[in-house]
């Protein structure tokens, strides 16, 4: 092999690539550039070949031996200078010239002709082996295919200040290393080992698409990221036009001067954050690029190799980023993650959306914050129109009010409460073969409830209301108080927002009230039965959940207990509330400050709070005054008398309960001295033990069941006559 043979190999095979052959488009882009790296290289090669001596073309062992000629040739040479210098280096701003690939890195990531050209020498054993060979030559060791550091220098580099110039185009803050487009390696010894110059480059996988003309996501961003063409306008996303002029004025001249605006969008799910990302998208005809907090979080390994992508990505699609879940970064334990993506917002030169349900943090101070709410009432009321009008379900007006008024749902949520309700109905009418049945308002309001609540599942038990109004036996003024709570729920709309009372209260907006009175007088059954009559559900609070000994730590599971409950749209049923919210104790140690703070932290959630909750508790002087004075309603709840107690015996029994006929009610509530609770406990214990014997509940099970729940209570009870099976006297014995 002559001296001149590589050179003019690396000559002819650069020329001999024909405009003809070129038919695909992306390899016409490329042609060029490969033609004037050929050129480059072929000047390289007859470089080397004076530099390494003409035994270098005919020695067998070259690159594997060093000999005396060869150390003498390197001493010969000035330091520093470019070992493949060349006098007639061709021009490098052909790579970039009117080939859309290299245009968009240049412009997007801000890269210099010299950038380019390292990432075109990176390329091309991509695309042919046979640079591998010129390389190993150029390099004068066989085991170095791939360019180095120091090859990229001497190629690309004039002299010695040059070429230490251009060292710091290799740097970690650089953009090749910075975006990511490259990565040095050094193989097998760790790259920290080794000095700069002798580190291979290796092209980064997303960047080798992007020249090659295929687009996509990274590997890296596919599992947690989608690149979205944006649907919706920014007129149908959001019916505030201040708030849409507002996002367009913001965002176009930034992106047109490539300035940095952080736009945090935060509110309820469902409020139309990410319709109106799409939207903002669209109206600067960019896609939308999504990515998933949360499920990024789970890759935990991969967050500092992620965000940097993320941004490239947005940069090289010319995308608005859509970071999605940014609560996922709150705490402290999640700062590091936090920092780093804003970092990368405050320097990614492009239009960033962060989406939560929380506004911004003190370390988001930059950010414009953009709040998202659902709407009130007629704006709910005309999304609930809207939906059943589409679906072609006629409703009353006064249903839809009552949807309206009693769920705070999104728009999204009432879509899908119309489509379930039409699905309840038509399964009911494939049962009942009745091809025309048409969603009723209990439909609407199951599929209502249906849409809420399920974060408040994990911290409370739902209550399946089961009572009616028939079954409450308490005094007539008791019962126009729970009538009242119901219409200050179906009512709010009406003071609050149509009569303006709601400018005039900052906070106390929701519904409280208080059920006190001893246990078994129908507490529960009133909250049952107010649940029921609203369409709501009902969740009753696990108190040995929430209270903890740890200092704080009943503050947080009430957080969580309040906050699930904003979107649940359901009744709050909080029994033995006095464990939580008791009176406020005279400070003699820690325990006891803690204590009252716990229970200031209780008002303030109350206060806050604007659904509805309902307290319940046996011992009304056992709750904190303050507390009692926020309270909008406080139901008091008798023992019941005489004549209560014959109504409560009456109603007990259902219909299909074998009843024998000598039972006498007004014995029985004369004598048996127990509230309603204890007397439904009897029924259900008598009617057991009719099922094990005769079949007939008479007054000998009613007895022997009324003994049994008196001992449960530590008292003692029998007949005045105990030989009668039936209508008995009963007599009532003091406690033990």
């Amino acid at each position: 092999m002559s001296s001149s043979a590589p050179a003019r190999r690396a000559v002819t095979l650069g020329a001999q690539i024909p405009e003809s052959a070129c038919e695909d488009r992306e390899w016409a882009r490329l042609a060029p550039a490969l033609r004037r790296l050929d050129a480059l290289l072929a000047q390289a090669v007859e470089a080397a070949r004076l530099r390494f001596g003409e035994e270098a073309a005919t020695d067998p062992y070259r690159g594997l031996h060093i000999t005396c000629d060869q150390v003498e040739r390197a001493l010969s040479s000035a330091p520093g200078t470019p070992l493949l210098f060349c006098e007639e280096t061709p021009d490098r701003t052909t790579v970039a010239g009117g080939t859309p690939p290299w245009v968009l890195l240049r412009d997007a990531l801000g890269l210099e002709p010299f950038d380019l050209d390292v990432l075109l020498i990176a390329l091309a054993p991509e695309l042919d082996l046979r640079y591998e060979r010129l390389y190993g030559y150029l390099q004068d060791d066989v085991t170095r295919r791939w360019p180095t550091v120091d090859l990229s220098l001497n190629l690309l580099c004039h002299s010695a200040a040059e070429k230490l110039e251009r060292r710091a185009r290799f740097l970690p803050e650089a953009p090749l290393l910075h975006h990511g487009l490259i990565e040095l390696v050094t193989d097998p010894a760790p790259a920290a080992s080794r000095p700069l110059l002798a580190q291979h480059l290796r092209l980064d996988g997303q960047i080798l698409r992007r020249l090659l003309g295929q687009d996509g996501l990274d590997a890296l961003l596919s599992p947690v990221c989608e690149l979205v063409p944006p649907q919706a306008s920014l007129a149908a996303t959001h019916g505030d036009p201040a708030m849409v002029g507002a996002l367009t004025a913001l965002a176009a001249p930034a992106r047109a001067t490539r300035r940095p605006l952080i736009l945090h969008f935060h509110g309820p799910a469902g409020t139309g954050r990410r319709r109106a990302a799409e939207a903002l998208a669209r109206s600067l005809t960019a896609p939308l690029l999504t990515v998933d907090v949360g499920q990024a979080l789970t890759r935990a390994e991969t967050w500092g190799h992620t965000v940097p992508i993320l941004f490239r990505q947005a940069r090289l699609d010319g995308a608005v980023l859509y970071v999605d879940g940014i609560d996922a970064l709150a705490g402290e334990e999640r700062r590091h993650e936090r920092r780093a993506l804003l970092r990368a917002v405050a320097e990614g030169g492009s239009v960033v959306i962060l989406a939560g349900t929380r506004a911004p943090g003190r370390d988001m101070a930059g950010a414009v914050a953009v709040s998202f709410e659902v709407a009130r009432f007629e704006g709910r009321r005309a999304q609930w129109r809207e939906a059943l009008a589409a679906a072609g379900i006629v409703a009353q007006p006064a249903g839809i009010d009552a949807l309206a008024g009693q769920f705070r749902l999104t728009a999204n949520q009432i879509a899908d409460a119309v489509a379930a309700a039409r699905g309840r109905a038509e399964w009911r009418g494939a049962l009942a073969a009745d091809p025309h049945a048409a969603p009723g308002s209990a439909d609407l309001f199951a599929a209502a409830r249906a849409q809420s609540g399920h974060d408040l599942l994990r911290l409370a038990r739902p209550i399946e209301p089961k009572h009616s109004w028939a079954d409450l036996v308490l005094p007539s003024d008791r019962v126009a108080q729970l009538h009242e709570i119901c219409a200050r729920a179906t009512l709010r709309h009406i003071v609050y927002d149509r009569w303006g009372f709601e400018k005039k209260l900052s906070t106390g907006r929701g519904l409280s009230a208080l059920f006190c009175g001893p246990s078994g007088t129908g507490k529960t059954m009133a909250a049952e039965i107010i649940a029921g009559e609203l369409g709501l559900d009902l969740y009753k609070i696990d108190l040995s959940q929430i209270v903890s000994k740890y200092i704080g730590e009943t503050e947080k599971n009430l957080d969580r207990i309040f906050q699930a409950a904003e979107t649940a749209n359901a009744i709050l049923f909080f029994d033995e509330a006095d464990a939580l919210f008791g009176k406020r104790s005279e400070v003699r140690d820690a325990h006891d400050r803690y204590a009252n703070i716990e229970v200031g932290y209780l008002l303030q959630k109350m206060d806050e709070y604007e659904g509805i909750a309902i307290l319940a508790t046996n011992l009304r002087q056992n709750m904190d005054d303050a507390f009692i004075r926020r309270l909008q309603v406080v139901v008091e709840f008798p023992f019941p008398g005489e004549d209560d107690r014959r109504r409560i015996w009456a109603s007990i029994f259902p219909p299909e309960a074998p009843l024998g006929p000598a039972v006498d009610f007004d014995r029985l509530a004369r004598e048996v001295r127990l509230s309603g609770g204890k007397i439904r406990n009897i029924a259900v214990t008598a009617a057991f033990q009719a099922a094990s014997g005769n079949c007939i509940i008479g007054m000998s099970e009613l007895i022997e069941g009324a003994r049994r729940e008196y001992e449960k209570s530590g008292q003692t009870w029998q007949p005045t006559d105990s030989t009668a099976a039936d209508g008995p006297t009963v007599e009532h014995l003091p406690s033990r």
